[in-house]
């Protein structure tokens, strides 16, 4: 069994992260900043139109920042004064130790929604995206946990096989013309989704754990952007279809389960999400809420209903998958365990990384291939694959090649060490290790 208690308090040491999903989203973007002002009060007028989905305005401190140049404008300033007066915004630079993310953070006395720029240019995507985050910083205040679950068994062919024909059953329930079919398809993506989970046990909890902090952000977002119903299965349909060339889909699957069920439950019980809390097993919620009979024979079921949800293309696509992975695999292993490398413990963390390029690497860990993180010895910027522990506990890279001052640099990543800090060999394995002076 998953410990729980073990897992959250590894969580709180985390700088929880929610990336711009652009791509994923098929979002176009403008870089301006003349728009600014009119960003913040375009979802400050959503979310007070939008009160009662939560009881609680959620419009909140905000910053946008861009990433490149750390350049921050805010709808309110600071405690610290780093953010002057901008016209009617603030504006200001955030410091080095601030990693740049779609996120919720604490900084400078006040709890931020922080999203990078630039914004989508439609409306809708914007808001969306906007509120997600501003969920987010209420998050506590609604009393959801904040938690970032590993699910690792999605990268696994089964895993994923099962989660894209319940997405593909999701797409075309909300596409249903009427009740019959509607409950139909909704009962084939939630057989889809308990089958998956039978043949993973335990993975209901991680599952259900990313899917009340991601999933019910995103639900929260998509309610408040005020799409019509026409928008809206625009929105999963595109958005599902694109979510389907991701690499991986272990931490960004999230974002469209929960949002098609919750979207569905919200046609017909506009306070559905009111009624749930940090403990409740939202697959069961569902399954109670739309009266949907889970057959007793799962796998039987599966097979015979896969075909409806293009099943063979499906399959085959993931066994080719399979195949093309075990050779990444294999040199990952090599890369990061066999052959000399260099490991980074974490002491006081913060991190930002892209959730759809990752891969679990059996269970020595997961490779981010593109990360940045912030830590007491220095910040780490990763382009070329860095392996994280299951533990979240230290980050391995390859050996370092070249030093230049307090700059470090290896195969796609760079290291600026602080002050204190220094790089040094391990003589007898060969592998690298930061030190205090």
């Amino acid at each position: 069994m998953l410990n729980l208690n073990r897992f959250q308090m590894m969580i709180k040491q985390v700088t929880l992260i929610s990336l711009l999903f652009l791509l994923l989203r098929g979002c176009n973007t403008q870089s301006t900043h003349d728009n600014i002002p009119a960003y913040f009060s375009e979802i400050e007028a959503a979310t007070k139109e939008n009160i009662n989905l939560w009881d609680k305005d959620l419009y909140g401190a905000m910053l946008l920042v861009d990433p490149q140049t750390k350049n921050a404008f805010a709808n309110e300033p600071d405690t610290a004064g780093i953010l002057k007066p901008y016209g009617s915004v603030y504006s200001g630079v955030l410091p080095d130790d601030v990693n740049i993310a779609n996120t919720a953070i604490d900084w400078n006395g006040k709890k931020w929604a922080m999203i990078m720029l630039p914004l989508p240019q439609n409306k809708q995507k914007r808001i969306n995206l906007l509120a997600h985050e501003l969920f987010h910083s209420s998050q506590p205040l609604l009393g959801f946990s904040l938690s970032n679950a590993e699910n690792n068994h999605l990268d696994d062919r089964f895993g994923r096989i099962y989660l894209r024909l319940e997405l593909e059953a999701l797409k075309k329930a909300v596409q249903a013309p009427s009740e019959k079919e509607l409950q139909q398809h909704l009962t084939n993506a939630l057989s889809f989704r308990k089958y998956r989970n039978l043949l993973y046990p335990d993975t209901d909890i991680t599952e259900n754990l990313l899917e009340l902090n991601e999933g019910i952000a995103e639900f929260t977002g998509l309610i408040i952007s005020g799409r019509n119903k026409k928008q809206a299965t625009e929105y999963f349909i595109n958005g599902i279809n694109t979510f389907f060339t991701n690499p991986t889909f272990v931490r960004s699957f999230a974002y469209f389960t929960i949002p098609a069920y919750g979207y569905l439950l919200y046609n017909i019980d506009k306070n559905w999400n009111k009624n749930i809390t940090a403990e409740t097993d939202l697959t069961e919620y569902f399954i109670q809420a739309f009266n949907i009979n889970i057959p007793s024979d799962l796998k039987q079921t599966v097979e015979t209903i896969s075909d409806n949800y293009n099943g063979k293309e499906v399959i085959q696509e993931e066994t080719e998958r399979e195949e093309r992975n075990r050779i990444i695999i294999a040199e990952y292993k090599q890369k990061f365990i066999e052959l000399p490398h260099f490991e980074l413990k974490f002491e006081q963390m913060s991190l930002s990384f892209d959730p759809r390029n990752i891969m679990p690497l059996e269970d020595m860990g997961t490779v981010y291939p593109n990360i940045k993180i912030i830590d007491i010895w220095g910040i780490l910027t990763v382009e070329n694959g860095a392996l994280m522990s299951p533990s979240w506990d230290k980050i391995t890279i390859t050996i370092p090649l070249g030093t230049e001052g307090k700059k470090v640099t290896g195969d796609g990543w760079t290291l600026e060490l602080s002050e204190s800090y220094i790089v040094k060999k391990e003589e007898i394995s060969g592998n690298y290790k930061v030190i205090k002076k």
